[in-house]
């Protein structure tokens, strides 16, 4: 095969290469996402951002604590760390819903809060579409407005209260659990 027409060849292989190759993916408009661990409390979903609880559990046993608030439930032993529990629902002046199998706690540190709060139920892992974040909390109630910065909206269109754990460990009420 002379030089001329192995080249040849060449160019008709490469030829019938391109028009065999499938063009590159659609390009896709990609949304950034945020996400949160999802629950319940008081019959209301409400979302923590993923960096500030830092475990989710059932709800272990614990020791009553004399001469503090009723919504505190009290101390438990976990991995040999004294965590304080708390009724969330009965912070807010509300009460548990649903059965008790189904309460978890969802354990926040921050570097001056080591808590858990007790929640009517755990969603895990929630993921949003940024564009879908509003400052609107107009239908929660006024007890709970300080402690929600905004909500997302899922993709089946339901609002999700963005849980403000900052707002929380700076409340004088539930820092002062004493009574």
């Amino acid at each position: 095969m002379s030089q001329n027409a192995a080249f040849q060849a060449l160019v008709n292989l490469s030829s019938l290469s391109r028009s065999a190759a499938k063009g590159l993916p659609e390009q896709m408009n990609v949304v950034p996402r945020w996400s949160g661990v999802g629950f319940s409390v008081m019959g209301k979903k409400f979302v923590a951002p993923m960096g500030q609880v830092t475990e989710l559990m059932e709800l272990p046993s614990s020791t009553r604590l004399p001469g503090v608030q009723p919504w505190v439930i009290g101390l438990s032993n976990v991995r040999g760390r004294l965590l304080p529990l708390f009724d969330l629902a009965h912070f807010f002046e509300g009460k548990m819903t649903g059965h008790k199998k189904n309460h978890r706690v969802l354990v926040l540190e921050t570097d001056t809060l080591y808590s858990g709060l007790v929640v009517d139920r755990a969603f895990g892992m929630q993921h949003f579409n940024v564009d879908s974040f509003s400052t609107d909390t107009a239908e929660l109630d006024s007890q709970l407005t300080p402690f929600v910065d905004g909500t997302y909206q899922d993709d089946s269109g339901e609002r999700w209260n963005v849980f403000s754990v900052a707002n929380l460990a700076a409340d004088a009420r539930f820092i002062n659990a004493a009574l």
